[in-house]
């Protein structure tokens, strides 16, 4: 019987379906992150483009990509998970 739970233990996945799908969340999360960050370049470099320094670049972009990082690490490691699962 301890060999058939050691057995049934061994076959399940490493990541759940549970993680798999927050592991998804957290990629688009992230690269919603990073188009976010994108843009605010200047055509002719001789002029100066405020617009690199807003709110959107400087703040929500990171945090954006920090919290799909975060989800990712969450979804992998599978800290949601119950001590009987």
């Amino acid at each position: 019987m301890a060999e058939k739970k050691k057995e049934d233990k061994a076959a399940q996945m490493a990541v759940t379906r549970k993680g798999l799908i927050l592991m998804v969340v957290g990629l688009v999360v992230t690269v919603i992150g990073f188009i976010v960050l994108s843009g605010g370049g200047s055509k002719d470099p001789n002029v100066f483009n405020e617009a690199m320094f807003d709110f959107r670049r400087l703040v929500a972009a990171p945090v954006l990509i920090l919290a799909g990082l975060i989800v990712e690490v969450v979804g992998i490691m599978g800290w949601f998970r119950k001590k009987g699962e």
